[in-house]
């Protein structure tokens, strides 16, 4: 696979670190478990969208946009990053927020909310749960046009073939770093929303014929609508670097760690955040590396990884949400 003939962004200048997770293993008494520090990426709070924007903003500055418009939930990382990169580049940001629990949106509210404002995003459009958020970033793309400005949609999460190709840059640096460790990991946990993340490691250990499976810890979805968002879409990014398809057999989803669904807290996800917190001093989020990590810390704790194994976990980031849930996390 040649990444380098992809135009590309870099908003981080180093590979992010792995490292150990001594106290969590030594708590849990199973598999050795390593975190990727994903959530140390470059731009305003880090987190994985900025692996997803390298490739995204280069490919809008490369089609002449002067504003970015993407979409997400009202404490959306994605949408925090999307602005902080267009910040960088001197474009404009406008975000489609979608309200999906009725009556919960508030303009004042602390987390990346707030950080919207911070960084000054241009133009918010609250829309209610269920609604095409395609649809509605083409509204603002055509409202744009009609003023002579031009428009550059981001689908929620960075998720399309274009940015998951910063994972499958993401597992070629997992592959350099685990050679230069000397650790052959068991496989990959990661949290499975939008699908970017999940199918670029899926797409990237593929093509490189790592054989590391690729677990995805879904935050939302079941397994019957989540796989196809992660094989579709880990197809269409093998497509776009021109190689052979991905097998269904290797979309791993683990889907018993929703709860109530999207952004609601469960008594696992607050575990394992303050397990994180008080153990390796990690902050996890609440929405999607909570959730990710419960599914490993079960996996570890029945056995589903054998007590050798390496097992590494891709943090996400997420962080600055933490804020906005301290009642449930700390209740």
């Amino acid at each position: 696979m040649n990444l380098a003939r992809f135009p590309r962004r870099r908003y981080t200048p180093n590979f992010t670190q792995i490292a150990p997770l001594k106290r969590l293993t030594a708590a849990l008494g199973g598999a050795r478990v390593w975190i990727k520090r994903d959530d140390m990426l470059g731009l305003p709070g880090g987190g994985n969208k900025t692996r997803k924007l390298e490739f995204l903003v280069a490919d809008a500055i490369e089609k002449g946009a002067d504003t970015l418009v993407t979409c997400g939930a009202p404490q959306s990382n994605h949408c925090r990053l999307t602005l902080g990169a267009a910040n960088v580049e001197g474009l404009k940001c406008r975000l489609v927020l979608e309200e999906r629990v009725e009556g919960t949106y508030d303009i004042n509210a602390s987390g990346n909310n707030f950080l919207y404002r911070l960084l000054g995003v241009e133009k918010r459009y609250v829309v209610s749960g269920g609604t095409d958020l395609l649809a509605a970033m083409d509204d603002v793309v055509a409202e744009l046009a009609a003023k002579g400005r031009k428009g550059y949609a981001i689908p929620g999460g960075g998720s399309n073939a274009i940015g998951a190709l910063g994972y499958v840059s993401c597992a070629e640096e997992i592959l350099s770093q685990s050679f230069d460790l000397g650790v052959n990991f068991k496989a990959v946990v990661v949290c499975s929303g939008s699908a970017g993340t999940h199918s670029g490691l899926l797409v990237g250990m593929h093509g490189n014929n790592a054989k590391i499976p690729v677990h995805g810890v879904s935050n939302s979805r079941h397994y019957p609508k989540q796989f196809p968002k992660v094989h579709g879409l880990a197809n269409d990014c093998a497509e776009l670097l021109g190689i052979g398809p991905v097998d269904a057999d290797d979309v791993i989803i683990q889907d018993d760690h929703i709860g109530g669904g999207y952004s609601i807290p469960t008594e696992e996800m607050v575990e394992a955040v303050h397990m994180l917190a008080r153990l390796e001093g990690v902050l996890l989020d609440p929405v999607y590396t909570g959730k990710a990590m419960a599914g490993l810390i079960h996996n570890v704790r029945t056995g589903f990884y054998g007590k050798d194994d390496d097992v590494l976990f891709v943090h996400t980031g997420g962080m600055p949400s933490l804020f906005a849930f301290q009642s449930d996390l700390l209740d």
